[in-house]
């Protein structure tokens, strides 16, 4: 039985966004990348492995303040959290309050999900 499938993929790397023809191979933790053609440069076959076996992202949102000038920070994660976890990481920042003032890029929430990244501060929060 051939459980190849092939299907297009559009890579967001950089502005060229080439559409890559993708052939896999397996199912979920036994799926492979057998071959990526029409890529316009080296960085479509990482990009599409990487999206495909472990799809991670940068997520941004905001953290409540207390004290401060202005109610809410905007944050971002310090680096790629799993796509599968984003849920879970919003939840614990939902939650999250942190006091002013605030200096852009403090770190607010460490290690958030044992994931090994920081939520950090994207903007400055003084106190009222």
């Amino acid at each position: 039985m051939n459980d190849k499938k092939t299907f297009p993929m559009t890579c967001i790397i950089c502005p060229m966004g080439c559409t890559m023809e993708v052939t896999t191979e397996g199912e979920g933790a036994n799926r492979r990348v057998v071959s990526v053609t029409d890529n316009g440069c080296k960085r479509g076959p990482e990009y599409v492995e990487k999206e495909l076996l472990n799809p991670t992202r940068t997520l941004t949102t905001t953290i409540t303040v207390q004290n401060g000038d202005l109610t809410v920070v905007p944050v971002k994660t310090a680096g790629e959290v799993p796509k599968n976890m984003l849920l879970q990481c919003m939840e614990v920042i939902r939650r999250a309050t942190v006091k002013a003032p605030i200096k852009t890029g403090d770190v607010l929430l460490h290690d958030i999900l044992g994931t090994g990244v920081n939520v950090v501060s994207c903007a400055r929060v003084n106190k009222k």
